[in-house]
């Protein structure tokens, strides 16, 4: 299944017409008319823009059912990214791994491409995960929950195939990609401290092999945001756009790192790094080098959040901004600090 075909001919043409832009937020009811009557989900009540985020996402509701449309954005992930991660969940969920799974249209497609004025965008529709997003964050029993079902993803994915690109989260897309879109903003100093930075991390995890079962399919962006619980504590993981080929012990320490940076308390961590290792236990050499990944993991989640502010929130790039970033990195960068 790939990514329908959809001909700029059913949209007028207005290329011509208006002034050149870089994001518009697309209309709900003309997504209803256009894109959401592909699926076969019944008649639509209700589709309303809710937030956005590196996607837009839109809330649809059906007599039935609730769902989640999300539209990509033209200036993140290709389209081969896209078709990546949507047979990756289609994959998971057959596989009993519980995910927010993307449906298919009427003619079997998982995604429909939008000739958009900023240019080419793919909407895709969603299940409504089951619960709502951990109350004052994760606690103990929920960040176990989360650590195991990691787990069971990574062992699973490991027999994922897929025809599109495979994204790859390699260190040099984690850091020397992102340095080159965060320099432009650091002064001097801050950009000659982050150059020495990120050699160092390079040569603390230059030993961590990218083979089987270190090296697997990563959600990319495992934190308590991206997850609903029931009341009754089931899980459903959903927001997997950064997605891809990395090491397993990278999805953790972006747990870490976004846990930390939110101020959620070590006993929590501690539960989540439990829950994993009682499914797939980790070797030495993962733990070794887990902070050198925190390292990079907020190296790489500031440069995509600087990307899509250029696009969507210019002011919040600041000085302290950047001052504030810097300093939470260099704490990460400390031999007394500790992960848990």
């Amino acid at each position: 299944m790939t990514v329908a075909d959809w001909s700029i001919k059913n949209f007028p043409s207005t290329t011509d017409h208006f002034f050149p832009i870089t994001y518009s937020t697309l209309a709900p009811q003309a997504l209803v008319d256009r894109i959401l009557s592909r699926y076969a989900v019944g008649e639509v009540t209700n589709c309303v823009f809710w937030m956005r985020g590196l996607s837009d996402i839109y809330l649809v509701e059906t007599h039935d059912n609730r769902y989640v449309l999300r539209v990509s954005h033209a200036h993140w992930r290709s389209r081969a990214e896209i078709e990546f991660e949507l047979e990756l969940l289609t994959f998971l969920h057959k596989n009993y791994i519980p995910v927010a799974r993307p449906l298919t249209t009427k003619d079997g497609q998982l995604a429909i491409e939008i000739p958009a004025l900023e240019g080419k965008r793919y909407a895709s529709l969603f299940t409504h995960a089951a619960g709502q997003i951990a109350v004052g964050d994760l606690n103990k029993l929920q960040a176990q929950r989360l650590g195991e079902t990691l787990a069971k993803l990574h062992n699973t994915a490991q027999d994922f195939q897929c025809h599109a690109a495979r994204p790859h989260l390699t260190i040099n897309y984690l850091l020397d990609d992102s340095l080159r879109d965060l320099s432009p903003f650091f002064n001097e100093a801050a950009r000659a401290y982050t150059y020495e930075a990120i050699a160092q991390i390079k040569e603390q995890i230059c030993d961590l092999p990218q083979e089987f079962p270190l090296w697997s399919v990563c959600w990319g962006d495992p934190h308590s945001g991206n997850v609903h619980f029931t009341e009754n504590n089931d899980i459903t993981l959903f927001d997997f756009d950064q997605c891809g080929y990395g090491w397993r012990s990278f999805d953790i320490a972006k747990f870490l790192q976004v846990t930390l940076q939110a101020g959620i308390s070590p006993s929590v961590r501690k539960a989540f790094l439990h829950g994993y290792q009682s499914i797939q236990p980790l070797e030495d050499i993962e733990l070794k080098c887990m902070q050198p990944l925190m390292q990079a993991a907020q190296i790489w989640s500031w440069a995509i959040s600087v990307k899509s502010a250029i696009v969507h929130n210019h002011s919040k790039l600041d000085a302290s901004y950047f001052h504030q970033r810097l300093e939470h990195f260099k704490m990460l960068r400390s031999p007394d600090w500790k992960p848990f």
